[in-house]
């Protein structure tokens, strides 16, 4: 049992049992992020069914186009953006590669989800700027990526 345990230690300090034993643990952290963000998708739905019912049974009285439909697409981008980085994750799992156009949409549909439910009496001019340079940025780079991979 001491040889056997000798020789597992020696194997795990070569760099072909270093390298397995780095492997082996993204894999556990990545397996661990995907179960914490399909919770974190499951709250979002039930926020998101919470608040539809809420919007629809209890009206505003500024009428429910004014702020409600805000929220309501405000909550949708979210889960959206939730699957987005579900998917980064999971393809990070089939592939160990990190794939640069998946987190780029990730990215333009966060920017886009700010943006829809901004309110522009409370932002400055030097954010509003900045995320125009975002947009533009993120745009050049998925429009970059995208045709290196056709």
């Amino acid at each position: 049992m001491l040889k056997r345990f000798k020789r597992y230690i020696r194997w795990r300090s070569s760099d072909e049992g270093f390298s397995t034993g780095i492997d082996q643990f993204e894999t556990l952290v990545s397996k661990l992020l995907s179960i914490t963000m399909l919770i974190v998708i499951m709250v979002i739905m039930v926020d998101l069914i919470l608040f539809l019912a809420t919007a629809l049974f209890n009206p505003s009285p500024e009428g429910f186009f004014v702020d409600t439909l805000k929220d309501i697409f405000g909550l949708f981008l979210s889960v959206l953006i939730a699957l987005e980085i579900l998917e980064n994750i999971t393809a990070y799992l089939k592939k160990h590669v990190v794939q640069v156009e998946l987190v780029i949409v990730t990215s333009l549909i966060a920017v886009a989800r700010k943006i829809i439910i901004l309110d522009l009496d409370k932002v400055s001019g030097i954010s509003l700027i900045g995320l125009a340079i975002a947009i533009l940025s993120l745009s050049l780079s998925y429009w970059i990526i995208h045709t290196i991979h056709r």
